[in-house]
């Protein structure tokens, strides 16, 4: 029998954050509504269902089915939620950095105010929408997992190597392949008792897809780090953890969702060695000790 994913609960606060995660799975037209809700929340809470319609370009009825199709019964419910939210925002005061596109000739000061505000973002909307008992399951797999692979491609794959290298510093059985072919056949080894996780900001990786899937086909508890909570990558896991970036202009996929996805495995990482602190703490000093020969030390002169 197939196991079911477990998707990350939608906390109340997060609707923007929702709706964001679950844009990809939409139909064209409703994803043109879900932009204008996205983009101004209080605006679109305004509006009426014609209006809101009429500015998305497609029928009343397609609004009704955005709604139903982000968890709410109808508009109305739509209308309170993105009022709500709206109020409870809070906007750089440099209203220029809004929305995360860094426009022709900005100069480095908005530049930085751009970064700094999604980034700090993406971090904070990642924290309040993470399910807690997803990362509790996902957590308990791993300290009794007897191996734990982890898998990612481009900017991804390095989180996927912080990871390992958290995992092992602790002292946990833990490996990261950033090649494909090494990855599968590591995949294929892998069974009962043991863990793979694939990290994909888009969950649409075909290699990290494609691991997952023999990972899971061998008896592995497969986990999935996603921004989109509907995307293929929930179709290969027994867990789907997910972030909430949203990228700038030039860094599609690279750097918010980085930060994003360090969030989590940070996150997961303090949870592993909180179930053993004694043999955490033990491992942290005795590698801390290994490496400090190799610092230099100043020298006045």
């Amino acid at each position: 029998m197939a196991k079911t994913a477990k998707v990350s609960a939608m906390p109340e606060p997060g609707l923007i954050v929702q709706i964001s995660g679950l844009l990809p799975a939409l139909s064209p037209a409703e994803q043109r509504v879900a932009r204008l809700v996205v983009a101004d929340p209080a605006d679109a809470a305004r509006r009426t269902i014609t209006d809101l319609a009429t500015a998305a370009e497609t029928s009343e009825a397609t609004v009704i089915r955005f709604c139903r199709s982000v968890g709410l019964e109808g508009y109305p419910q739509l209308r309170i939620r993105l009022a709500a939210e709206a109020a409870r925002r809070v906007e750089p005061l440099d209203a220029r950095v809004v929305g995360g596109d860094i426009p022709p000739g900005a100069d480095l000061t908005q530049i930085i105010a751009t970064i700094a505000f999604n980034d700090a973002r993406a971090v904070e909307e990642t924290a309040q929408q993470l399910d807690p008992e997803v990362c509790e399951a996902v957590v308990e797999a791993l300290n009794g997992a007897s191996r734990i692979e982890i898998y990612g491609a481009g900017a991804s794959g390095f989180v996927a190597s912080d990871f390992q290298q958290k995992l092992h510093r602790i002292g946990r059985t833990a490996y990261y392949w950033p090649d494909v072919h090494t990855a599968l056949t590591s995949a294929a080894l892998l069974g009962k008792g043991d863990v793979a996780m694939g990290i994909s900001h888009t969950g649409t990786t075909a290699d990290v897809l494609d691991v997952l899937d023999v990972a899971r086909s061998r008896g592995a508890v497969t986990v999935a780090l996603t921004n989109f909570p509907r995307s293929p990558i929930a179709d290969v896991a027994d867990h789907v953890l997910t972030t909430a970036a949203r990228e700038t202009t030039y860094r599609s996929g690279a750097t918010a969702s980085r930060l994003a996805q360090l969030t989590v495995v940070d996150c997961l990482f303090v949870g592993v060695a909180a179930r053993n602190r004694a043999k955490a703490r033990k491992a942290l000093e005795v590698t801390a000790e290994a490496v400090r020969a190799r610092r230099v030390t100043r020298r006045r002169g």
